[in-house]
């Protein structure tokens, strides 16, 4: 597969559609199940406040993984993605309601770097509170 997206078609600046990412328990238990990855911090509630935590918490992968398909849903091939790399800096807190959570993303092109690649720089929101940080994708372009 190819990226979709031109090069010369992008400028530094260029926005890239928005998404959000709904988030509930039942997605968590999924994402558990399908990583292998079972702390009980994302779908103990007694467990998570027991360790600090305001409640359970959804996974820095999942988060990341979510944030990222703004950029794949672009270009429209995810083996586009050259580097990607986050700071975790809050979690994403999932209250055992009706709604769950929202992961709130939109990005943009930062840097026109060589060989038809840009640098994309990614803002990841949860109740309004930035969740990673430094939340860059390297994007070989068409």
């Amino acid at each position: 597969m190819t990226a979709k997206v031109s090069y010369d078609s992008v400028e530094v600046g260029t926005e890239l559609p928005a998404r959000s990412f709904p988030v509930t328990r039942a997605t968590l238990v999924q994402y558990a199940g399908a990583s292998g990855d079972f702390n009980p911090i994302h779908w103990n509630e007694k467990f998570a406040r027991e360790v600090g935590l305001p409640d359970v918490i959804a996974h820095g992968m999942f988060t990341m993984a979510e944030a990222i398909q703004v950029v794949t849903d672009w270009t429209g091939d995810p083996g586009a993605i050259v580097e990607y790399g986050v700071r975790f800096t809050k979690p994403v807190v999932v209250p055992n309601d009706d709604k769950g959570a929202v992961i709130e993303v939109s990005a943009k092109v930062a840097v026109l770097l060589d060989d038809k690649r840009v640098r994309v720089d990614l803002t990841v929101m949860s109740d309004d509170k930035k969740v990673l940080g430094m939340s860059r994708a390297v994007v070989q372009l068409a």
